[in-house]
């Protein structure tokens, strides 16, 4: 480019050191050739060349706005350079925002994303929460809300949600409101990903954590309208089924953040409504965020060690130090409870409140009790499907109940009416879990499918059973032989032989049902909850397997259906024939239904080849040939492919049960957990239909409340009763929110810290820290050259503590405002503290920097500078840190001309070829102390490169004529000698020898400590120039 002497590889641009504006501009220039110059400078940084460029934009017809071939304007240059200072140059001089924001928020540079916002404000006022620009890196639905929830960057969303910038939530997905379906019609693309970009925002867990006063339930409520739309929209399922995963995940970190079961049980108790809070105004253990978790089927929530050992210390409550008694006591103890179930039953019935009722009421010997009643209720059926006969006294049979129980329409036995009994109880515990829990959430069980099922076959068997017994009984009256007629010779459908089908279809279901009890078992309970899913399987299976054999059977059905008319005809003319047309593998292919058994039990290898064979007195051998070709390949597509895979697809069910064993079997021994702390159904079946003193004390209270409810008294105890409820209800709220504020409190602090841990040192601090360095160079050359390139006066006074203080006073406050958490290093080692330490090695007779005025200009500077590249990680560098990197490349040659190159540094060098950034900023740094030796020494090359402005011309010919010394440092005890730039003299006054070249210093000193002396040095001369100056 027409105006740069070399390039910076590093860059791609031309040597920052170079001053590309000049003060009136040339003929020759053209426009697009200052375009470029004014986007070079504020890539690279300088930000007072960039001060020129905008300062005669109207003179040179510079457009501040124009882009460079990669569409970038210089603001967004800026931006992704976080330049801050040049932002707010750019600023300055009104350029255009266009979506700056956007990039700012997705750069995650939080001081620009305010500078914007506060330029906004100033400019547009209120407008500027609905101010939306075109942006070609993002669709028009992406706002700045959404781009910094899509980040999940807590400060970028708490400063935009501290300026009035909300979220709306999308419509449902089947909405058919006028927007909804012209967006659809208009780009269905377009309108389903800006669902998906608001859903993505409403998931991120910190603009939960700042908008919801309850982000647990926000994120569980979210979680399944996530999951529902998952099914609604298959296209993006993945993308749902991520965010709601996302949700669920913040979830449990929030009740990660817990530290103590006070905080648990508050959590995890919570409740919107007042059904935690009976009209005493007590509160009792109802868990009802634990239940909602269950019911959206919270896994990871639910299966967390928190709320395990929660649930683990209600669940064993009443039995001390069970869970650390010996296998054998274990056992033992439930044995005994389990032997005694009746007699603790009773003892509830009548006296509920006392010790032993009490005790029964615990969760865990509530369980013992049902499922001992419930194993006595399978007893009992086995001894009726054995056909156990009663025996009399004499220990002979009855015959006469035996004759009568093998009659039709025989009445029921002893242990078929306990049986009935048992069956009337489930019923009634069945009845109120649907009253509480409701008809949705009641069928959406399928264990109370199960149940439901059982108890309709029982019932239907008592049925049948009580409808035989009548008509027997009126044909008995009627003296109808049917009445006695003998078993062989029933009907079909007889309601005893039905009634007996169901009898034994319900004894399979209510075996069937024991496998619940196992889900506590850690062993036995992934099985149960594998076969659960391997059911599920197989009747996705059935479905095709039902398609192909429907398919086989209308085909085979056309073959064979001439035949099975002919063999029926003949059959039917001569049944008592036993020749081959009526032999029983000639009627396999009979009639449709007769093929579909046929197919059916062919899986199985029932169903051999020659059934497919025709008569022999027929000799259609093609005919016989596609019917075997048919049943062959329908016994191949079933038994080869669809049987294997159910297999594979049962296989794949259980890998993934086993895979998380843990987490599924924890989560359905929560819901087998939960069903047991309510008060409701303490005794089993069938003892829970004998009405007990406290329901009759229940019943009474309600009359009194019906009868009453007119009296002054009863008006009064229901108003003090509701104040109590209501007092209750603000307390828990309070004890809620003040929980989850710290869990979000902790959450934040854990959140910001993870990524400070785990990142180091990345690409996006290495670029940061060029673009300082690039800018410190470009400030440093300003100041120098406003200053006239004065060489500087030893004797300058040192700088106090004072004002770097309040500097560092400053930075702090500003992080705090902006809620930025970040570790702070110790007073002696951070770099703040080498600059005071080489600024206080001066000499004692200078003058206090206070009374400088220009002293801050120049600290500023250099102290924003070295700052900002020692937080480029959110974490200050230490000292030792940056001393032990410039010591590494402390032996590099500055210029050959001028230093003289030890021999042994050569293969120290050699080993540092691969760390191509740390060399490129140590010659930086290089570049910028040769640069400032040869401005002092005369040099004429590089000070006509710095500009080509007259006013730099003069000042080159004056630097020409001036001394040609060669610069000089050397260690001095403890304290390093400054860098001194005019001819030094002796103790007797005269002058030294002139020396070849600058010497290093000693492999042991840390090379960082000549180069502040020299910045420091520098910024002392400058500041006495100016003063000599105004003077």
């Amino acid at each position: 480019m027409e105006g740069y002497k070399r390039v910076n590889k590093r860059h791609g641009q031309g040597v920052p050191g170079v001053q590309g504006v000049p003060a009136e501009p040339s003929a020759n220039w053209t426009l697009p050739t200052m375009r470029s110059k004014y986007l070079l400078a504020v890539e690279r940084g300088d930000v007072p060349s960039t001060r020129q460029f905008l300062g005669m934009a109207q003179q040179t017809g510079i457009n501040i706005n124009c882009v460079d071939p990669l569409g970038r304007t210089a603001l967004l240059i800026a931006i992704e350079n976080e330049n801050i200072e040049m932002i707010e140059l750019l600023l300055s001089y009104g350029v255009e925002l266009g979506d700056a924001l956007l990039h700012a928020i997705s750069e995650e540079n939080v001081e620009a994303v305010e500078l914007l916002l506060n330029h906004e404000v100033n400019s547009k006022g209120e407008e500027a929460l609905n101010w939306t620009a075109p942006s070609s890196s993002f669709t028009p639905d992406i706002t700045p809300i959404i781009l910094a929830a899509h980040r999940d960057n807590y400060e970028i969303i708490k400063i935009l949600l501290d300026r009035g910038y909300r979220i709306p939530k999308p419509h449902n997905a089947r909405c058919s409101c006028k927007d909804c379906v012209d967006g659809s019609s208009e780009d269905s693309l377009r309108h389903s990903r800006s669902r998906i970009n608001a859903y993505k925002a409403l998931a991120s867990p910190s603009l939960i954590a700042l908008s919801s006063k309850d982000p647990i339930l926000t994120s569980f409520e979210l979680s399944v309208e996530l999951r529902r739309l998952s099914r609604l929209e298959n296209e993006f399922k993945a993308d749902y089924e991520k965010l709601a995963t996302k949700c669920q995940d913040f979830a449990v970190d929030l009740l990660e953040q817990t530290r103590g079961s006070r905080e648990l049980s508050i959590v995890l108790n919570h409740d919107t409504t007042a059904s935690g809070v009976d009209e005493a105004g007590s509160e009792k253990m109802k868990l009802s965020r634990l239940k909602l978790a269950v019911k959206y089927k919270q896994k990871k929530f639910v299966s967390h060690p928190n709320c395990q050992q929660l649930l683990a210390s209600l669940w064993y409550d009443g039995l001390p130090g069970f869970r650390r008694r010996s296998i054998i006591s274990k056992m033992a103890i439930i044995f005994t409870i389990a032997f005694f179930f009746p007699l603790l039953s009773l003892i509830y019935l009548i006296a509920p409140t006392s010790s032993i009722g009490r005790l029964i009421r615990k969760p865990f010997i509530k369980f013992i009790v049902h499922q001992s009643s419930y194993i006595l209720f399978l007893l009992l059926l086995i001894l009726v499907s054995q056909r156990v006969e009663i025996v009399d006294i004499n220990g002979e049979d009855s015959n006469k109940d035996k004759v009568d129980r093998e009659m039709r329409g025989s009445p029921a036995s002893l242990v078929e009416w306990i049986i009935l009994a048992y069956v009337a109880g489930l019923i009634w515990a069945e009845i109120k879990q649907l009253w509480d829990e409701g008809a949705l959430e009641y069928i959406y069980d399928m264990w109370n499918i199960l149940d439901f099922t059982t108890n309709s076959l029982y019932i239907a068997t008592f049925t049948l059973r009580l409808l035989a017994y009548f008509k027997v009984q009126e044909e008995k009256k009627r003296t109808d032989p049917n009445a006695n007629l003998a078993r062989e010779n029933w009907p079909a459908y007889d309601p005893s032989l039905v009634a007996e089908a169901m009898f034994a279809a319900a004894n399979i279901f209510s075996s069937l049902k024991l496998i619940y009890m196992f889900t506590v078992n850690p062993y036995l309970g992934p099985l149960q909850i594998s076969l659960g899913r391997m059911i599920m399987d197989i009747l996705k299976f059935f479905v095709i397997f039902a398609l192909l054999l429907f398919s086989f059977a209308c085909g085979l059905n056309h073959v064979y259906w001439y035949y099975a008319a002919v063999r029926a005809k003949e059959c039917s003319l001569n049944p008592d024939a036993e020749d081959d047309p009526c032999n029983r593998k000639y009627r396999s292919f009979a009639n449709l239904f007769e093929i579909v058994q046929t197919l059916y039990w062919a899986i199985f290898g029932l169903v051999d080849l020659d059934h497919a064979e025709l008569s022999p007195r027929f000799k259609h051998e093609f005919t016989e040939f596609v019917g075997k070709l048919m049943f062959g390949t329908y016994s191949w597509i079933a038994l080869v492919v669809l049987l294997n895979m159910l297999i594979a697809m049962m296989s794949n069910s259980y890998q993934n049960i086993y895979s998380q064993a843990d987490e599924e079997w924890k989560f359905a021994r929560s819901k087998l957990w939960i069903s047991y702390f309510d008060d409701s159904g303490t005794l089993p079946a069938p003892f829970n239909t004998i009405p007990s003193p406290k329901t009759f004390y229940y019943i009474l209270c309600w009359l009194k409340s019906k009868l009453c409810a007119c009296s002054k008294q009863q008006k009064h105890n229901r108003w003090q009763s509701i104040k109590k409820i209501v007092k209750k209800l603000n307390e828990r709220e309070i004890r809620y929110q003040s929980v989850m504020h710290d869990l979000i409190r902790r959450y934040i602090m854990n959140k910001q810290r993870g990524p400070q841990k785990g990142e180091g040192v990345t690409e996006d601090d290495i670029n940061e820290l060029k673009q300082d360095v690039s800018s410190f160079r470009f400030e440093l050359l300003e100041i120098l050259r406003n200053n006239g390139m004065k060489t500087p006066n030893p004797s300058q006074p040192k700088p106090t503590n004072r004002r770097l203080s309040r500097k560092r006073s400053t930075i702090a406050l500003d992080r705090l405002r902006r809620s930025f958490s970040f570790q702070t290093a110790s007073p002696k080692g951070s770099v703040k503290s080498l600059s005071r330490d080489f600024a206080t090695r001066r000499s004692p007779s200078s003058e206090s920097v206070s009374s400088n005025p220009n002293m801050a200009e120049v600290d500023v500077t250099i102290e924003k500078q070295l700052l900002r590249r020692t937080h480029s990680n959110g974490i200050p560098e230490t000292i030792l840190e940056e001393e032990e990197r410039i010591r590494r490349e402390s032996l590099k040659p500055v210029n050959g001309d001028l230093l003289r190159r030890d021999p042994h540094d050569e293969g120290r060098d050699a080993t540092k070829e691969g760390a191509s950034d740390s060399k490129s900023l140590d010659e930086a740094d290089d570049s910028l102390l040769r640069e400032l030796q040869m401005r002092q020494n005369g040099d004429e090359g590089l000070g006509e490169s710095l500009d080509r402005n007259s006013e730099l011309s003069d000042r080159d010919s004056m630097s020409r004529n001036g001394s040609s010394n060669v610069v000089e440092m050397q260690p001095a005890g403890d304290s390093v000698v400054g860098t001194s730039l005019h001819p030094q003299t002796t103790s007797d006054g005269d002058e030294p020898p002139e020396s070849p070249g600058l010497t290093f210093l000693d492999p042991d000193e840390n090379r960082s400590r000549t180069k502040l002396a020299l910045v420091h040095d520098t910024r002392e001369s400058v500041i006495d120039s100016k003063k000599r100056t105004e003077s």
